[in-house]
């Protein structure tokens, strides 16, 4: 397996409101998923978030949700697949704006919080969303959560023409299946750095993890999601960062 990307979730304030330790990540990834104004973020988030990656050589991503300020994007929306596809493609031309006023493009997709869960169960709800991405940029790779059974988004993604990135998460407990633990149930979010870094490096290497009832599961992932939230999440990923340094390229 080939070293996995970083990524993670970034320009997620908003007006006077401040969210994450943007500043500080941002020099540890390779990719920063930057919200898109939907969920989090703002016009002027937006552009000095996409300044600061320029100024570390961070890959930009567009971090496209449901329209939900309130619920921080993490809530279902009922949207037709029309408007799917039109909400994303929004976001994209909104964040592309920024990047060409700091000399520099989207790179990737990464949609947010429900509408990722939601595209991940239902494959209209991902058809429309590479309907997006395909209409905005075919080259553009769409980022989707590595389980233990892809062919299905990887034929879909065929269909489409797109490439796709897997991700796996450094901070997250797994069901059998590859699917993320759901945030309801105790143990779903991993605290403590040590199991996080651990986690990452055994997802670097290949090796399988302990799923939540103890089963063995193996992902290939092409990017590791990190979180730059508080202080000791900053720390791992800086750990992180360290270690997978020291891995083969």
């Amino acid at each position: 397996m080939k070293r996995p990307l970083l990524n993670c979730d970034i320009g997620e304030s908003f007006g006077a409101w401040s969210m994450g330790l943007d500043e500080q990540v941002m020099p540890l990834i390779d990719c920063a998923n930057i919200a898109c104004g939907f969920h989090a973020g703002d016009p002027g988030i937006m552009r000095r978030t996409v300044a600061l990656a320029v100024r570390h050589g961070v890959r930009i991503g567009a971090h496209p949700a449901y329209p939900d300020l309130a619920g921080f994007g993490r809530r279902s929306m009922a949207c037709s697949a029309q408007e799917i596809e039109d909400l994303v493609l929004y976001q994209l031309g909104a964040l592309e704006a920024m990047c060409r006023a700091e000399g520099t493009q989207v790179r990737y997709v990464k949609p947010h919080g429900a509408l990722y869960n939601d595209m991940m169960a239902d494959p209209l709800r991902l058809a429309a969303v590479m309907r997006a991405v395909r209409a905005y940029d075919a080259q553009l790779p769409l980022m989707l959560m590595a389980t233990a059974d892809t062919s299905a988004s990887r034929a879909l993604a065929a269909e489409h023409g797109l490439n796709l990135w897997f991700e796996a998460f450094a901070d997250r407990a797994y069901e059998p299946d590859g699917q993320l633990v759901s945030r309801r149930l105790p143990g779903a979010v991993h605290h403590e750095p040590a199991q996080v870094v651990a986690q990452a490096l055994g997802l670097a290497r290949g090796e399988p993890l302990l799923t939540r009832d103890g089963s063995a599961l193996r992902l290939q992932v092409d990017t590791l999601c990190v979180h730059g939230d508080n202080p000791a999440s900053v720390a791992a990923v800086r750990q992180i960062r360290q270690a997978l340094d020291g891995l083969p390229a």
